[in-house]
């Protein structure tokens, strides 16, 4: 206070001469520049300017000397004043002054006003330049203190920490410096950079004594003492630094450090707070930061928030990516979320950063695997973990895993391929294998691959311990037996069935085996007994309109036996049944009726068959009727009353297989009618249109008996040669087709085929092509020359309608699709078939024939026509329906119907076990994620897992889906761990890629959205 009020004195006494002497000032060039140094040197600048200026002034007054070094004095004093009192002016006339006078002291001490100018102002690169200047020689010692600290500010402002470090290296050990506890905070960074923690420490506890520095000193000092090993000092310094100043800007990084001390003492609950308070005010922080949180939410039992965190760092395979997994199934375990524990075990398990985690990890994979429902992969996984560790104290459970899983599984193929891999099985493994066995065999059944079912159930009758799966293998080898024609193979195992006592296992039963033996006994003509298993299906149920189709079927199959026994009475109190009740086979019902009738009444029969096209329109017995009709008006020489019953079968598109005939009986009825030309007519236009039906002969010979009898053998001899054939015949021709046919008659195949060979080259014409074609190709279908048997039906099938052109494409239908799997061209043979078919049971086949080839080919739209044309039929098993529904469900989907489609598809699913169930069931979850509703298409997709675990197809393809359900709720841990999976173990190349690339875009949303900043 005293050092003030002397300055204030003098000042005053200073001012009071200067007004008591005015002119001395005014006319003295030399007082008023001595009065102005003197206010500048004791810093009154403003007091100063005035008499600079006025200086100034006067130099540019005439006479003036410029040069005199007084000048220069003048504007040094001028513009370190203005620099001084933070006059921008002065700035550029500075510069000039700096770089054009001579006067070298002047100059420094100009730069150093400069430099402090722009020092004050924070330019710190400008300042560096002028204070660097300025030098030390013309400047007193506190200006020389001043220089240091402001150029070692500077420079650490401009992160020259190496040329700062020294100069305020300087200032901070002179206590009584104006700086001194500037330059030690600054310089305590310098070294804490540097890793000079002492030095740093003994900074920072002097620059304590500024309160502007004191929170800032204190964090670092608390880092220090944790750099130092002196976690206690640390600890207890920081928490009482955030106490004290909890929203300054180091508060967060000091919530991380306390939290990790806390951490690293295991004091989980404590560090809790402080490392959620720095999360939760961090755009980012790194891996390390978040496994700490979220083990400390896993320590406290805040499972659902461990869980955020550590899912967020599945993204490597080190050390701490394995350990976060471990931890997240546990938590997952913990919260009782099965399946994504399981995910995250598996990402474990793929880590072998840590054995004992990853020996633990790949069996809870497995175990989950199990408890989930994952069959083909908790095979996979359980044999992998026994495999790595035999003698692992988890081993016995994995064994019992994988017998339980193998006596519970769906997945026969894969239970199967393992099953057969093992050297030595244990008892309990041998009792597995009939039942897996079996079951594998009941989807080929239900896949249509009858053979290899077959091969299965032979396999289950020749291993121990099949007791529980026998009856129901002894009904599948009779049905298979049935299907192929094997008929007394088939009884053996249905009679088996039926004497085993257990018929009523499954969707199959007594009744089906009773069914399926009347009919093969049928086929073998033994009526009587065929009649008797009939009549035990019929009797399970009281006829009515509602009566199952099995049943409908046996009464009337029983009064074809009747009628066969030649029982008329009983066989039609069958037929008018199916009549009264309206069964399906009515329309055949009312055929054999009119049979009936016709045995002791035309009249009668007429009537009645007259009957079935009026009351069976669509029925294909309608130009069978029509036929009978005009035969029995033929037999009665009715014939004229024939003629327009024989016209509607000629008029009937689909009644290609009786054109020759009704041809050759119009020629006749004609020709008894005298119509000559009217019978030359048909019978040549037989002739031309079926060259190579039987009745073409007849019809040719007729021709010929015709023109002798008109006296014109000249106009056959014409008409014969326009026909090819030669009128002095060829008995060669058929001597050669003879000697083939007897070949074959006789049962040595190769020879026939052979010779029919021969005459096929010898006589390209032949009259026996087509037979030849046949037989030669029937020879090679029983040799399995798929290909060259193929090629000989192919040829009858092209020449149009003959009596072998329905076995020709039939067998051609059955070559393309089961044996050389040539779809496109199975088509085209189902769809012959339809047109050359003569029986109900052939046109099915050619329907569901057709049907798969479209659905294998992926046409869906004239599948679903197809389709139509099946599902109207009558006699539809199980199958026939499932696929129908689900071309029709495809064919929807393509159309944008959704709903209907869903319908559809659930049809499937109610209808059949095998694979189309499980696209059924997949195109409902892929209907579900279309429509965003997730938790539906979720649950649809682990309903295919389950439900259908040998279809590799869809399975794999069911995973896809449900990793992009957890992407569109942005789950990315599950995304990942399910697009991964897919991508490392999938057995189909086109989806392992595929789930590669999503997993690509999954990691890249992730990384978008994460909290943790170095992904």
């Amino acid at each position: 206070m005293t050092k003030h009020l002397i300055l204030l004195s003098g000042l005053v006494f200073c001012i009071c001469t200067l007004q008591a002497q005015p002119s001395a000032i005014h006319t003295d060039p030399d007082a008023k520049f001595k009065q102005a140094e003197w206010f500048f040197n004791h810093e009154q600048y403003t007091l100063a300017l005035p008499l600079l200026r006025e200086l100034q002034q006067g130099l540019r007054e005439p006479g003036a000397d410029p040069q005199s070094l007084k000048t220069d004095e003048i504007y040094f004093y001028l513009y370190a004043s203005q620099l001084l009192d933070d006059e921008n002016d002065a700035v550029e006339p500075a510069k000039e002054y700096i770089n054009s006078v001579n006067n070298q002291a002047r100059v420094q001490e100009l730069s150093f006003y400069l430099g402090d100018y722009y020092y004050r102002r924070k330019d710190f690169a400008k300042a560096l330049t002028y204070l660097e200047g300025a030098g030390i020689a013309n400047l007193s010692n506190d200006e020389i203190a001043k220089q240091k600290f402001e150029l070692g500010y500077a420079y650490f402002s401009e992160k020259q920490y190496d040329k700062a470090k020294p100069l305020l290296d300087a200032i901070r050990q002179v206590p009584g410096d104006p700086h001194y506890v500037d330059a030690n905070y600054y310089y305590g960074y310098i070294a804490y950079a540097d890793k000079q923690f002492p030095v740093a420490l003994d900074c920072f506890q002097k620059a304590e004594a500024n309160p502007a520095y004191q929170g800032t000193a204190s964090f670092y000092e608390t880092e220090i003492y944790y750099f130092l090993g002196q976690k206690d000092k640390a600890l207890s310094k920081g928490a009482a630094v955030l106490k004290q100043y909890l929203g300054s800007s180091y508060a967060l990084e000091l919530n991380r450090l306390v939290g990790h001390m806390y951490f690293e003492r295991k004091e989980f609950a404590k560090a809790l707070p402080y490392l959620e308070a720095y999360m939760n005010g961090s755009d980012k922080i790194t891996r390390e930061e978040m496994y700490e949180l979220s083990y400390c939410y896993y320590q406290n039992a805040q499972y659902d928030k461990a869980i955020d965190g550590f899912k967020q760092l599945s993204d490597r395979t080190d050390s701490l990516s394995q350990s976060s997994m471990y931890l997240l199934g546990d938590a997952y375990l913990k919260t009782g979320q099965k399946a994504s524990a399981r995910n995250a075990f598996s990402f474990c398990a793929d880590n072998s950063s840590y054995p004992q985690q990853r020996e633990v990890s790949l069996f809870n994979y497995g175990k989950l695997s199990v408890e989930l429902g994952y069959q083909n992969i908790a095979l996979t996984s359980l044999k992998k973990f026994l495999s790595a560790y035999p003698q692992s104290t988890y081993a016995p459970e994995a064994r019992e895993l994988l017998v339980g899983l193998l006596a519970n599984t769906s997945n026969y193929r894969e239970a199967l391929e393992l099953l057969q891999g093992i050297q030595n099985p244990s008892e309990t493994t041998q009792r597995l294998y009939p039942r897996i066995l079996y079951g594998r065999a009941v989807e080929y059944i239900n896949d249509q691959q009858l053979t290899e079912a077959d091969d299965l159930l032979g396999k289950v009758l020749a291993a121990p311990y099949h007791d529980q799966v026998l009856a129901p293998t002894l009904f599948w080898k009779g049905e298979l037996a049935y299907r192929a024609g094997k008929y007394d193979t088939a009884i053996r195992y249905l009679d088996q069935y039926l004497r085993s006592g257990r018929t009523g296992q499954g969707d199959i039963g007594a009744k089906e085996a009773r069914y399926d033996m009347g009919y093969c006994l049928f086929q073998l003509q033994d009526y009587n007994q065929a009649l008797g298993y009939f009549q035990q299906v019929a009797r399970t149920a009281t006829p009515a309109i509602g009566t199952p189709a099995v049943e409908q079927d046996a009464y009337v199959r029983a009064g074809d036996c009747y009628f066969v026994a030649r029982d008329y009475r009983r066989a039609k109190e069958n037929y008018d049944l199916a009549l009264t009740y309206h069964w399906q086979g009515s329309d055949y019902a009312l055929y054999q009726e009119a049979m009936i009738a016709g045995i002791t009444n035309g009249n009668a029969k007429v009537k009645l068959l007259q009957q079935v096209a009026r009351t069976y329109p669509g029925s294909r017995l309608v130009s069978e009727s029509n036929m009978e009709i005009a035969n029995t008006l033929i037999a009665e020489e009715r014939f004229s009353d024939a003629i327009p019953y024989l016209n509607n079968i000629a008029a009937d598109p689909s009644a290609t297989t009786l054109k020759p005939k009704v041809l050759l009986k119009l020629g006749v009825v004609n020709y008894n009618l005298n119509k000559t030309d009217a019978a030359l007519a048909s019978y040549k236009q037989l002739v031309q249109q079926y060259p190579n039906a039987p009745e073409a002969d007849e019809a040719l010979a007729n021709i010929k008996s015709i023109y002798v009898d008109l006296g014109r053998p000249g106009d056959y001899i014409s008409y014969a040669n326009t026909t090819g054939k030669s009128v002095s015949g060829s008995e060669a021709d058929s001597l050669t087709y003879a000697a083939a046919q007897l070949q074959y008659d006789n049962g040595s195949c190769p020879d026939a085929v052979r010779q029919f060979a021969d005459y096929i080259a010898k006589y390209p014409q032949g009259a026996h092509l087509i037979p030849a074609h046949f037989y030669s190709a029937e020879c090679l279908s029983q040799q399995k020359k798929w290909p060259e048997a193929l090629a000989g039906y192919d040829y009858v099938v092209g020449q149009g309608d003959s009596k072998y052109a329905e076995k020709s494409a039939l067998a051609a239908s059955r070559i393309a699709y089961f044996e050389l799997k040539d779809i496109p061209s199975a088509s085209i043979y189902f769809s012959r078939l339809r047109d050359y078919a003569t029986s109900d049971q052939n046109q099915m086949e050619a329907l569901r024939g057709m049907l798969r080839c479209q659905y294998a080919l992926q046409h869906y739209d004239s599948a679903s026509l197809v389709a139509r044309d099946l599902l109207s039929r009558k006699g539809l098993s199980s199958d026939d329906k499932a696929l129908g529904a689900l071309v029709t469900g495809k064919n929807q989907q393509l159309q944008g119907q959704d709903d209907q489609a869903a319908v559809s598809y659930k049809t499937v699913i109610s209808l059949n076990r095998g694979e189309w169930a499980a696209e059924a069931r997949y195109e409902i979850a892929h209907i579900l994620l279309d429509q965003n509703n997730l938790n539906a298409a979720e649950k649809a997709g682990f309903e295919v897992i389950n439900k259908s675990g040998s279809y590799d197809l869809w399975v794999t393809k069911a995973y896809l889906l449900l990793g992009d359900v957890y992407d569109k709720r942005k789950d990315y841990f599950n995304a990942k761990a399910t697009f991964q999976s897919i991508a490392q173990n999938a057995s189909i190349p086109e989806l392992k890629q595929l789930a590669q690339q999503r997993l690509d875009q999954v990691k890249a949303e992730e990384a978008q959205h994460s909290k943790i900043g170095d992904q």
